[in-house]
Formats: structure tokens, sequence, C-alpha cells
């Protein structure tokens, strides 16, 4: 009857926990009982929670970083090591660069990612250059074939789109249903800090966080915000990292402004202090925005537990940090300018969390499962066919044993950098048997699946945008 039954769990939803076998046929959830039989397989789960499989909406593999850098990950290692973190679903992002037709850009990171991947990928649109052709044209075609939410930046001169420029993308958001994700941070109020801190002469990694202060952040935060309620359309603020940009989003749902918040692990884990690591070991932490310190720590947990956060995702964005075409490329390893922003992070994600919030008792299980996967189905157009276990749903399915205590090493981890960020952190819990549409990738901690089975993602609308109906 059934192809695998996954006995004596605990099954863990956004919104319940339960105890319960669960039968899966042809990749797809049918059953949900006790004393499921007549199964091809059967996996006892019995002292293990069993969760869906997690869904990190924010992550960079084989992207474009700028001449002789290049990222550490490829779709295979990127997405090997996602699963064996926990994940089943990711959504990296496919850049547009100036001049570059969308179509163009999409049909090379499809080629990239095409038979490489362990875990099912969507794609999110980067838009760079918002011409006339591409908000009107190519934009809403690509929307339409389910590439249905994009990135602006705000920083970084390759990719920062002014306000006018904002305003006209998002407009073609709210006419198409597209959801708008954004990169808060003020790029003139950065080049001015660079221009003064470096005239000084510090060029050193801790600068990086010296010149893009919590204000360049809560500013464009608000801006950001204000610019989508003048179209007024739904906005996704990425990555955020201090009380003040928190407050920003709260006030604005206030008003009843349609606003989504993300974070990341690394607001939790890592200080600025971490930048000033001594023979330039700093560069292994640059990122942006960059981490802040325990008070803002402290705040990023407050907008966990209190719900200003419905997303919780790694910005995984790896670079290898002893290389020339990484974090010490010539020009990096004597000015942090040059340092390419990112950190490797979407393999530790979920242990991060379920150990230090879930088994901390800063949250509980159904609130771990909505950060993880429900809320990023649920915002990018993926639910209920992914996010949850459900009848009907598929079987992404990680099988966690609760009490496996670890310490991060990255020797140990499947990513193609050479460091973590998190290394020598103890955590409690780990998933140990990984499942993607019904079928095992990863049993008891070992890779049994196979490359390729993986599949591209085309999604709906997200819950948060739709077109008008005028």
């Amino acid at each position: 009857m059934y192809d695998l039954v996954i006995a004596n769990g605990t099954v863990a939803t956004a919104a319940d926990v339960y105890r319960a076998d669960v039968g899966i046929k042809d990749g797809v959830i049918v059953a949900l009982g006790r004393g499921l039989t007549g199964a091809a397989e059967t996996i006892d789960a019995a002292g293990r929670y069993v969760l869906p499989g997690g869904i990190d909406s924010h992550v960079h593999i084989a992207q474009p970083s700028g001449e002789g850098i290049v990222m550490a990950d490829d779709f295979e290692s990127g997405t090997r090591s996602a699963l064996f973190g926990g994940n089943t679903t990711v959504l990296p992002f496919c850049i547009q660069e100036k001049g570059e037709a969308l179509r163009t850009a999409l049909t090379d990171y499809h080629a990239k990612a095409a038979g490489n991947c362990y875990t099912d990928v969507s794609f999110h649109l980067v838009i760079s250059d918002p011409s006339e052709a591409v908000l009107g044209q190519e934009l809403p075609a690509a929307v339409a074939d389910g590439y249905t939410s994009f990135k602006i930046f705000m920083t970084y001169e390759a990719l920062r789109l002014n306000d006018a420029e904002i305003l006209a993308t998002m407009d073609t958001a709210r006419r198409t249903g597209a959801l708008v994700m954004v990169h808060c941070e003020n790029e003139d109020a950065i080049r001015f800090l660079v221009d003064k801190f470096t005239g000084e002469g510090h060029l050193e990694p801790r600068t990086h966080a010296t010149t893009r202060p919590v204000v360049v952040e809560r500013e464009a935060t608000h801006r950001a915000i204000s610019l989508a309620e003048v179209v007024d359309v739904p906005v996704v603020i990425v990555h955020v990292s201090n009380g003040a940009a928190m407050e920003e989003i709260a006030r604005a749902r206030a008003r009843g402004r349609p606003i989504v918040g993300e974070t990341c692990p690394q607001y939790l884990m890592l200080t600025e202090d971490d930048l000033s690591g001594m023979d330039w070991e700093g560069a292994k932490f640059v990122c942006s925005p960059p981490p802040r310190d325990k008070a803002e720590q402290t705040n990023i947990w407050r907008g966990i537990e209190t719900g200003i956060f419905d997303l919780f995702s790694s910005d995984h964005c790896p670079f290898r940090y002893d290389d020339d075409r990484g974090k010490l490329n010539p020009k990096g390893r004597n000015d942090f300018r040059h340092i390419p922003n990112g950190i490797p992070g979407v393999e530790t994600r979920l242990s991060i969390l379920f150990s230090e919030g879930v088994m901390k008792g800063r949250i509980d299980l159904p609130r771990f499962v909505a950060m993880t996967a429900t809320n990023h189905a649920k915002t990018y157009g993926l639910y209920p066919r992914k996010g949850t276990i459900a009848v009907g749903s598929d079987a992404d399915i990680a099988i966690w044993d609760p009490d496996a205590e670890r310490v991060i090493r990255h020797a140990e981890l499947h990513d193609a950098a050479d460091y973590s960020p998190y290394e020598g952190i103890a955590v409690r819990g780990r998933p140990e048997t990984m499942i993607l549409r019904g079928k095992v990738m990863v049993r008891d901690g070992a890779l049994v699946g196979e490359k390729g089975y993986g599949a591209y993602l085309p999604r709906g609308l997200s819950d948060r945008a739709k077109p008008p109906t005028e």
C-alpha cells in the first residue's frame, strides 16, 4: 500500500505536535495515523522528531561575484550541504547583470543547476537593470512562468537601485503579484564612512562593520517600507541584524502594512568583534549587514520570540578564506573593501536555531517549524506542496535526533568552503535521516541519494502578494 512508512515518531508542524506514523506513496504523503502497515520500507522513528524538510529561502550558489572572485559552492556542493543540514528545498538568487536580459540570466543559471542538485530548488530573480523592457515585458513574463519573487539592493554599486528605480520595480510587482525582497543599507552613507575611515588608514576587516553601522540599515529599512507603502505592495525585509530595523517593521505592521521580516544565524551567534581576528582572520566574518554586538543579539532573539521575524534563513554566501579567488584575494588580503561579502551557513542554520531556540526553551517546536519551513513555503508560493507534513504534501521530511550533541567543525560539513564561521559552537539536536519527495537521501547521517534527484520548482504567487483585481 505504501512505498515508505515513518513509524512511531513525534510529528511536528507549524500548528501542532503529535504522535503519528507517516505513510508515503509516489513521493507524496498519503496517510497520517497510528499503526500504518503494508509498506515496502518502514523507518522506525521512535524517540525522534519527524519534521518538514527545511526550506532555506535565502542562499547564494554559483553566483557571479566580481572579477577574480569565485563563489565556493556550486549546486552540487551547495545542495548537498543543505541536505545534510536538514533542508529539502533551497531558493538561490539568479542575478541579472547590467544590460543582461532576464531570460539569458535564467537560462545560464538553470544550466548550472541542471542534474546537480540534492535538494529541490527554485530561483529568486535579482533585478539590477530595471529598464522599460525588463519591467514592461521581461519581468511580467518571468512571473507568469513561476519566478514569482525578486530581490532589489539598496547597496553595492553594481546592484543597487535608486528610489525611482525601486518604485518602478515595485510597481511591476504590484501589477503581476510578485513579491519584492529588499537588502536594506544606505549605500551613500556607507561610501561616506568608507572614505572617512580609509582616509585615516583603517583597512582591516573590522572596518567593514564600522562603515556599515546600525543607522544605515535602519534608515534604509524605513525607506524601503515607505516606498512599498507608496506603491502599496508587501515587502520582505531580508537579513535584519538589529533592534532599530525591527522597530521599523513593527511600526509599519501597526499601520497595517504587510511586511515580512527575516533574520539569520550570524545575528544570533556572531558579533562585530569577530571581525577583529588576528592575522586577517576577521575576513572570515565579513558579510552585509555585519554582525552587531551582544545587545543586538538579544534584540534579534526578542524578534524571533515575539513574531517580528517570520523567516529564519542562512544567507549562505560562501567564499573560501585561504584562496586567491576568495576572502584572501590579492586585494582583499590588504584592504577590507576587496573582501567578498558573505559567509557559509546553509548546513548549520537549522541546528543552531534548534539548539539555541528549541532546546533552550526560547521557542517551541511549532515555531521552529514555522520559521524554518512553513513560513518560507507560504511566503514564496510553495505551500502546501512544501513546508508541512500533511496528506497531499510532498514527502519532504527530516527525522531529527533531539538529543544528539556535537561541536560544529567544518571538517565534518559538506560545503566547498574551507571554514565555518560557527566553528567550535556546541549544538544539541541534528537531522539524521532526510527524505525528499519520498526518497531517502540521507540515512543515519550517510548520503544514499544521488545527485540530480533534486528538481526545479516553478512557484505560485505568494500568500502575501496577489495582483490587483481592478
